[in-house]
């Protein structure tokens, strides 16, 4: 299996399995990940991922040995609401938090899909580029849209225009890491990161979640963000905000204490 997912209670980890190839991936890999990343987002007992890469590197983009010679492997939907990207969940949008443990080499592609995670925890020796720039293969897994969202359109631009690599230090000064942490310990790192977000009242975390995407991507202006989140708010306030209140009455959570 290219890729491979195991359960560690309510946290689901995905890792890309083609080592040999530093994680690049293919046609295969690509459906994989779709069926992976479905069943995740379907699953009610599940309360976050971990998409991470086998061996030592994260993803080092779309296999450019298979686009060489099999050209019919990127049969690209146009339409993005009827199809996966050609890396596979690019295209998806979850209901619940994802988290890329990174190591080693996420580039191209790679770079886009860790930042279809909400999160990145990034090993020291990480490196991030927009590699394909070299060799004429554009950005077509949400590189575009999500890193200057995420970034800002003068530092996404930098990476766009010149394919350089950036290191985890500048990956983090930049934006795109949340966390940097030695080498080999990405994934362990991750995966308690997700089960901390994974203790909170998971349906107002999700809902504030959806808002904060809501209003940076959907939004047409602040009114109309503003009702989305007032909308949401609303929607816990008696299933878990009263609860929560009284729990804090009753001593839990003092003096800032998570």
């Amino acid at each position: 299996m290219s890729v491979v997912t195991e359960r560690h209670g309510t946290i689901m980890t995905i890792g890309i399995n083609r080592p040999e190839a530093r994680n690049a991936v293919n046609s295969e890999t690509a459906s994989q990940l779709v069926e992976s990343f479905t069943a995740f987002d379907k699953d009610a007992s599940l309360t976050a991922a971990v998409l991470y890469g086998v061996g030592g590197n994260f993803c080092a983009g779309y296999d450019l040995k298979e686009l060489a010679y099999n050209t019919a492997s990127i049969k690209l939907e146009q339409d993005v609401t009827k199809g996966p990207g050609p890396m596979g969940p690019s295209r998806m949008q979850f209901s619940k938090p994802v988290i890329a443990a990174v190591s080693g080499y996420a580039v191209a592609g790679g770079l886009e899909l860790s930042l279809l995670a909400d999160l990145r925890v990034v090993e020291q020796s990480a490196v991030f580029g927009v590699f394909c720039r070299r060799f004429g293969v554009p950005l077509i897994d949400g590189g575009t849209v999500r890193l200057p969202k995420l970034i800002g359109l003068s530092r996404a631009l930098d990476l766009i225009l010149t394919g350089r690599s950036i290191s985890a230090q500048e990956a983090y000064e930049f934006g795109i890491a949340n966390r940097v942490v030695p080498d080999g310990q990405a994934l362990h790192h991750a995966i308690e990161l997700a089960r901390k977000i994974s203790s909170f009242p998971q349906r107002c975390m999700n809902l504030d979640r959806a808002s904060a995407y809501y209003s940076t991507f959907d939004a047409r202006s602040f009114t109309e963000a503003m009702q989305y989140e007032t909308e949401n708010s609303i929607q816990v306030l008696m299933e878990e905000s009263v609860p929560g209140a009284r729990r804090f009455n009753s001593g839990e959570g003092r003096s800032g204490k998570l």
